[in-house]
């Protein structure tokens, strides 16, 4: 038997009601997470904010540490595919970068989660610190290798290290985040798109 969109009802609606579940769960970790940090929050007041009981939140996600993985891989899946995606539509790399700042706009509360969440992750015996190391790293060495072939098409500044430059665009970026957030989102103090294109500017070479 097969429901209106094709599918198996009795087989999909088990999955699906608990992928929603668990999304609503991680939607709620975010927000509180980036309200009062990892350390502080528990995982009663996250399941409160879900709606769930607590046995049912330790149902999907085993521990804290568990769920704060799961909150971090998620959000990184989503910017990771919005990129590819504005690439894959014709967008320069430089111009996908602004793109995610741009939609970093819209959601000051991930923003907020990242902000908290990376400076916490700098003690080593943060739950997230390894996550965090790997992360800068991994993105460090994409956006030179990005940078190395606007280089190789003739459209970075001469004189320019991809791997310095790739370090002070992701600098730019975080730096800006944290300005906008003391400033105040809804405020208009910091255009984080306008201030982040006045950056790549100086990397790209004069027409």
């Amino acid at each position: 038997m097969t429901d209106a969109g094709g599918g198996t009802a009795g087989a999909r609606g088990p999955y699906a009601n608990g992928r929603a579940t668990r999304h609503h769960v991680l939607d709620a970790a975010m927000a509180l997470f980036g309200e009062v940090g990892y350390r502080s929050a528990s995982l009663r007041e996250v399941a409160a904010r879900a709606g769930i009981s607590h046995p049912g939140l330790m149902h999907h996600f085993g521990s804290k540490a568990a769920l704060l993985a799961a909150v971090l891989e998620r959000r990184d899946e989503l910017d990771e595919a919005a990129m590819a995606a504005d690439v894959a539509a014709g967008d320069d790399v430089l111009t996908a970068l602004v793109r995610v700042v741009e939609r970093n706009v819209e959601r000051p509360r991930i923003v907020q989660l990242f902000v908290t969440l990376s400076a916490e992750a700098t003690a080593p015996d943060h739950p997230a610190h390894a996550f965090f190391a790997q992360r800068y790293a991994r993105h460090v060495r994409r956006t030179a290798d990005d940078l190395r072939r606007l280089a190789d098409d003739g459209r970075l500044r001469p004189g320019v290290d991809p791997v310095v430059a790739a370090r002070l665009v992701l600098a730019t970026m975080d730096g800006l985040q944290v300005q906008w957030l003391l400033a105040g989102p809804t405020t208009g103090a910091v255009d984080m798109p306008a201030e982040f294109r006045a950056l790549l500017a100086t990397l790209v070479a004069p027409d």
